[in-house]
């Protein structure tokens, strides 16, 4: 499938997405071996080791009950007409769907550090994508902005890979340079209404990575997760920038969403104190909801390389180490 560079290429290098840059996560994803993913503990969920939870495997027989077996796998037809329980048995499938949910909303387009978060979500999503395809996976994604969202079924392709990279770029490119909004904005939270679409359209057995700064994550997305989380592997990657976590120096600061202008006073120290605690406060509060549901959450700066910082987050060590 061919890929056609935007229009909208930005001049300033790390505030859109770049094509070669995806495609070149090709050649990187080989040091992000996903393989070893599913069977190492992940850093930052605490003790929770990330398994195969899910049924996305193929009905193999059936045979009596035995202790141990899990009761919803019992074939209530045949253990009501034997008078006895029953198990049904499946086989896994060798490979599995591999799903990326990526966030292009406005609150990505932000940076004060090598790249916007746009950009290191749109590169998180092309590594996980290659990856995911050179471990023998079906790779899909839904890409979602502040008012639609695109999906790419999972596919064991290369052309399938290729199409969501079109799609991220198509969406990363359509954030707006001056505003950092989308041609049309919206009050919907497209973050809850992709986990949504997710529950309804995801195969058990699936492993999604969910890419977002969470700026959107409310009791709604929770327990989209929390569905998702019971027959899936899921991680989550939380963008941020640092700027987002310290504030800068003592000033005066004008900023504007390019409709309204606001001054922000910083030489006041409980200002600072009380800027620095909200984005502590909403970092735990997400580590703590994920953790009950056992969720790993990589953290990904705006000044990392996402290779890293994966290989990090999921406790996978590269070939350089």
């Amino acid at each position: 499938m061919p890929i056609k560079e935007s229009n909208q290429q930005a001049n300033a290098q790390g505030v859109y997405a770049d094509l070669h840059d995806l495609l070149r996560c090709r050649l990187l994803a080989r040091e992000l071996n996903l393989s070893k993913q599913r069977k190492i503990l992940a850093s930052q969920a605490g003790a929770h080791v990330s398994r195969f939870r899910g049924r996305g495997v193929d009905f193999s027989e059936v045979r009596a009950y035995q202790s141990g077996d899990d009761i919803r796998s019992i074939d209530w037809r045949v253990t009501a007409r034997t008078g006895k329980p029953h198990t049904k048995l499946y086989s896994e499938e060798r490979e599995r769907p591999a799903l990326v949910i990526l966030d292009q909303s406005r609150s990505m387009f932000f940076g004060s550090h090598e790249a916007f978060k746009s950009v290191r979500a749109a590169q998180a999503a092309a590594l996980l994508s290659w990856a995911a395809l050179s471990r023998g996976d079906r790779v899909g994604g839904i890409v979602f902005s502040d008012n639609k969202q695109n999906e790419i079924r999972p596919r064991r392709s290369h052309h399938n890979v290729l199409h969501l990279i079109e799609t991220v770029l198509s969406f990363n490119h359509a954030l707006n340079r001056n505003t950092g909004r989308t041609d049309a904005s919206s009050d919907i939270n497209m973050l809850s209404v992709s986990l949504n679409h997710a529950r309804r359209t995801t195969r058990p057995g699936s492993e999604l990575f969910i890419i977002s700064d969470f700026m959107g994550f409310d009791d709604t997305s929770r327990q989209h997760l929390y569905q998702l989380s019971r027959h899936n592997d899921l991680v989550c990657i939380k963008v941020f920038d640092r700027l987002e976590a310290h504030p800068p120096k003592p000033g005066l600061y004008t900023l504007t969403d390019g409709e309204q202008k606001t001054t922000f006073n910083l030489f006041d120290k409980q200002t600072r104190s009380n800027y620095e605690k909200l984005f502590k406060r909403r970092t735990r509060q997400l580590r703590d909801q994920l953790e009950q549901m056992k969720i790993p959450l990589v953290p990904l700066a705006t000044d990392q390389l996402p290779l890293r910082a994966l290989q990090t987050g999921l406790g996978i060590r590269g070939r350089t180490g």
